[in-house]
């Protein structure tokens, strides 16, 4: 099926995991959850942030960075989105920087052939301390440099990742879309208090749906992640979440709810810059 000829709906799906610091492990719990969600119908499926890797130390994942285009972690997409035919949105992965002891934090995504169809390098990075609680990935990343998109069948999906949720502006750079999606690795303290409310609040500004696969559990690293990987329609209505550990949420993504939803409020042709 090429870009043009757009089906009436199709079913995505949004993986939850709680990665560990062995990628093989993490590569076949992925594997497997990708293969059920496929074999439930879904013709795009997401991946969380970091799913290939949440190390011991932020450092360990210098270590691992791949160079485009080779690595098992890329040869792990492509070849699922090639055995299974479906649109794969691979999470984040690191790739190899131009700045010493950092790395670039990547979304790839693959077509049903297996081929690499977009990329996006995350351009907000996170920091956040309270109490004894502290993140900086800075000190790790690259930032990136440019948004980007992803071509389907049903349409044009915005890529962005975790910490881009508290961006509006980059959504809107991202265009007009039928689903954004937002792979992540939210902290509990900040997805307890904001994860909800902002991927409703971007489905709702955009009029869009939003997939949101989500890292959901605590981590061998002693790292909890807030999970509640979900699915937003462009009414902002919640159309399914899982709330904790490693499984699966789904959902039809409809143009003519779109559609509707934009004709009833049309509040993207009322804009004023």
């Amino acid at each position: 099926m090429t870009a043009s000829e757009k089906p009436a709906s199709m079913r995505v799906a949004a993986i939850q995991m709680v990665s560990t610091p062995d990628i093989g492990v993490n590569i076949a719990a992925a594997q497997r959850r990708v293969q059920e969600a496929a074999d439930a119908g879904a013709g795009l499926v997401s991946l969380p942030e970091y799913w290939p890797l949440l190390g011991m130390h932020e450092r360990d994942k210098l270590a691992h960075a791949e160079t485009p285009g080779g690595g098992p972690i890329q040869e792990a997409m492509a070849s699922m989105a090639a055995r299974h035919r479906i649109w794969l949105v691979g999470g984040t992965l690191p790739l190899v920087s131009a700045d010493e002891g950092k790395v670039l934090n990547t979304l790839l995504a693959y077509g049903p052939d297996g081929a690499q169809a977009a990329r996006y390098d995350k351009l907000h990075l996170f920091s956040f301390t309270r109490g004894t609680e502290s993140y900086d990935e800075s000190r790790t990343i690259t930032p990136g440099a440019t948004v980007a998109t992803l071509q389907t069948p049903l349409g044009k999906v915005g890529l962005s990742v975790c910490y881009d949720l508290r961006f509006p502006e980059l959504y809107r750079a991202l265009g007009d879309c039928v689903l954004m999606v937002v792979p992540s690795a939210f902290t509990y303290t900040t997805g307890a208090a904001h994860w909800e409310i902002l991927l409703r609040a971007r489905a709702i500004e955009n009029q869009c749906y939003v997939l949101a696969a989500a890292q959901g559990g605590t981590h061998p690293n002693g790292r909890r992640t807030w999970g509640h990987s979900m699915l937003v329609d462009p009414w902002g209505e919640i159309l399914d979440v899982l709330p904790e550990g490693e499984g699966v949420v789904a959902g039809m993504l409809d143009p003519a709810r779109i559609a509707t939803v934009r004709e009833n409020l049309p509040a993207l042709r009322h804009r004023r810059l």
